[in-house]
């Protein structure tokens, strides 16, 4: 079972004070950019045997509907818009927004926090950064708000604002108040509140993993906690006298007079559910459903197959012709139980007719396909909006503005490339993918357990600190380098392999590259390959077959999922 790393909010300040010391880092480049490596033609292609096995019928849509490292989702609506967001950790851009008419059809319209001002997260770890974002419209005031916790540069909690989500956020307002997962709720007499996970009162914790949900009042117009507003209005979860763990990402919701808060409980893992309390004031008392958890996986076979799992994190929204439905975070285990997509993104109709929202099939295996909103047509990955199930994304490299898809690393994609018809230059950083600090590497998520991923790399490496190639990455000490370099007058191709005992050279092969090579990373599930080609028409391959268990958060630890990245660097240190 993987739970949350900071067990008590001291900890999470420590850890913040640790990254604000180098808080002023900032990676140069320190190549001409002539000689940086041009990456162009990038083909990535989801192979999944359940999307093969499970055609789409009349009438459904696949879930999850963000493939690949999406966790954490929460969502709003302003009239007939919704919007929605999700944790990105140390990734840069942060918190990636999209934007839908239905809750079937998504675009992306940027990121909320796409500025160096906004996102400090320079020497933080891959699992830091930004957790679980809220997203929520007051009408009141007619202001989008997002709330999060900033686990970097001693920022903590924050809020940023908008008039219109697709064109920009402000600064960072820091919040006065500790623990982590902050959700705002506006009632309809137009005050707001905080929720929040937190530590028990000081001297008061009864076990490892009790936490508590605190709720404050919120001034809208210093947009800051109230100062002794704080109550705790859940001590430990659903039933306190089991021990439960991890009460977290709290969402207040006001239905037909009555006060709803849902909440994640059983840690991250494999115990992950969602529960609902109901009250009479957004205050208190909170008094737990008879029928909780309201979502979960965790009570069947672990064998079962196209098993979803860790399912919870949730957010609800009223959709169209006043049905519900219930976003969430789950995982796809590989063959071998690894989860290497990381926790994406679902959806689920919830009937809301009684008591207690109940999430449609949330209760059983989970399938991978839902019925959509009366009146909505399928347009997924046609006219823009996103893809799902088994797709292919092609780029080019040679557009100006890249597609959202590609992300960075603890700080901006601008500072490292340069992009021109002839593709995209990543101009090489000093340091190398195994730092904690700023990477020369354009991302893409993994988002399938079985895919292909292709790119052109035009490269003349000028010496053995010089490298350019595919990184298969899940941190600093857990990743795949395929890559180009040099040694003496000689230029190879070498594959290495880093886990948290250190890095090791699987395989190097001398190559010429006066031409461009065309590189390859194929995965079925634990079985990850690494291929190239010289002419363009048939690949080769590089270390045979390779364990993809070093990019499992269970192997690797932490939160996100596997990247695929187009990487160079000034400062390798593999040795053919």
């Amino acid at each position: 079972m993987i739970t949350n790393p900071f067990k008590t909010t001291t900890s999470i300040l420590a850890f913040s004070a640790l990254l604000a010391f180098n808080s002023g880092f900032a990676q140069k480049n320190t190549k001409n950019t002539k000689d940086a490596p041009v990456f162009s033609n990038f083909v990535y292609q989801g192979k999944d045997k359940i999307y093969d096995e499970n055609p789409l019928k009349e009438g459904e849509f696949y879930s999850p509907i963000l493939q690949g490292c999406y966790p954490d989702p929460a969502i709003t609506r302003k009239g007939d818009d919704y919007y929605l967001v999700n944790s990105s950790f140390s990734m840069f851009p942060g918190v990636p927004i999209f934007h839908s008419k239905d809750l079937v059809n998504w675009k992306q319209i940027g990121y909320v926090l796409d500025r160096p001002s906004q996102l400090k997260v320079e020497t933080a770890g891959v699992s830091a950064g930004i957790y679980a974002p809220d997203i929520k419209y007051n009408k009141h005031n007619d202001t989008f708000y997002m709330v999060t916790t900033q686990i970097a540069s001693g920022i903590g909690n924050m809020v940023v604002k908008t008039k219109d989500p697709a064109k920009g956020w402000s600064e960072v307002k820091k919040l006065n108040f500790d623990g982590i997962d902050p959700a705002i709720f506006f009632d309809d007499d137009g005050k707001a509140y905080i929720v929040h996970n937190d530590a028990p009162d000081k001297g008061k914790e009864r076990y490892s993993g009790h936490r508590v949900i605190k709720l404050w009042e919120y001034d809208l117009e210093k947009d800051d906690v109230i100062p002794g507003t704080d109550k705790i209005i859940v001590d430990g979860g659903v039933h306190p006298d089991q021990n439960p763990i991890w009460i977290e990402g709290p969402h207040l919701y006001k239905h037909k007079g009555k006060y709803y808060l849902m909440c994640a409980e059983g840690g991250t893992g494999d115990w992950h559910s969602e529960v609902i309390f109901t009250s009479d004031s957004p205050k208190g008392p909170f008094i737990p459903a008879n029928n909780n958890p309201i979502l979960t996986q965790r009570y069947f076979p672990k064998d079962r197959k196209n098993k979803v799992d860790w399912a919870g994190h949730a957010d609800l929204v009223e959709g169209p012709n006043g049905q519900w439905y219930g976003v969430y975070l789950a995982v796809r285990p590989n063959e071998k139980q690894r989860v290497n997509t990381g926790r994406e993104t679902f959806i689920l109709p919830v009937d809301w007719s009684g008591t207690y929202p109940v999430f449609e099939n949330g209760l059983i295996p989970m399938k991978p396909t839902t019925k959509m909103p009366k009146g909505v047509t399928n347009q997924v990955g046609k006219n823009g909006f996103l893809p799902n199930g088994n797709f292919t994304f092609t780029d080019n490299l040679s557009t100006p503005n890249l597609d959202y898809k590609w992300i960075a690393m603890r700080g901006p994609r601008e500072n490292f490339i340069n992009v021109s018809k002839d593709g995209t230059k990543v101009i090489p950083f000093t340091t190398n993918i195994k730092a904690q600090a700023p990477v020369s590497a354009l991302f893409h998520r993994q988002q399938h357990a079985t895919f292909d991923a292709t790119v052109t790399l035009k490269y003349q490496p000028k010496s053995e600190a010089d490298l350019a190639g595919i990184t298969c990455y899940q941190n600093e000490k857990s990743n795949y380098v395929f890559g180009v370099t040099k040694k003496g007058n000689d230029t190879y191709l070498v594959l290495e392999r880093t886990e948290k005992s250190g890095s090791k050279l699987l395989a190097s092969e001398k190559i010429d590259v006066k031409k461009p090579i065309q590189l390859q990373v194929t995965a079925k599930g634990d079985d990850y390959n690494f291929n190239y080609s010289t002419d363009g028409k048939s690949f080769k391959n590089l270390g045979g077959t390779v364990s993809g268990d070093i990019l499992s958060t269970d192997v690797a630890g932490g939160f996100t999922g596997a990247l695929i990245g187009l990487y160079s660097t000034s400062g390798n240190d593999v040795r053919p």
